[in-house]
C-alpha cells in the first residue's frame, strides 16, 4: 500500500468494525444482564405471593378452627364470654385513651 489514502480507508473501516463489535457486546451483556434481573425480580415477586398465600391460608384455617358450628354450647355462656370480652375491651380502650391525654399533655 504505497497510497497514504486508500490506507487511511482501511484503518478507519478496521476501526469502525472494531468499536462495532465493542458496541455490540456490550448492549448483548447489558440486555442479558436487563432479563436475568426480570427474571429475578419475578421469581422473588412469585415466592413474596407463595409466602403471603400461605400464611393467609393458615391464619383463615386458624380463625375457622376457632369456630364451631356442630358443637352446643349452654344456655348463657356465650353471653357471659362475649360480654365480659366487651368490658375488657373497654377497659383497653379507656387505657389508651388516658395513656394518649397523658402523652399529649407532656408534649405541649
Amino acid at each position: 500500500m504505497t497510497n497514504p489514502v486508500v490506507h487511511a480507508f482501511f484503518v478507519g473501516r478496521a476501526v469502525a468494525e472494531a468499536l462495532n463489535e465493542q458496541v455490540e457486546n456490550a448492549v448483548t451483556h447489558a440486555l442479558s444482564e436487563l432479563g436475568k434481573f426480570d427474571a429475578e425480580q419475578r421469581e422473588s415477586l412469585r415466592h413474596f405471593t407463595s409466602r403471603v398465600t400461605e400464611r393467609s391460608d393458615a391464619q383463615a384455617e386458624t380463625v375457622m378452627r376457632g369456630r364451631t358450628t356442630t358443637s352446643i354450647v349452654p344456655q348463657g355462656t356465650q353471653t357471659t364470654d362475649l360480654q365480659a370480652t366487651i368490658d375488657e375491651l373497654r377497659a383497653e380502650v379507656a387505657r389508651f385513651r388516658s395513656e394518649l391525654q397523658r402523652y399529649r399533655s407532656r408534649s405541649l
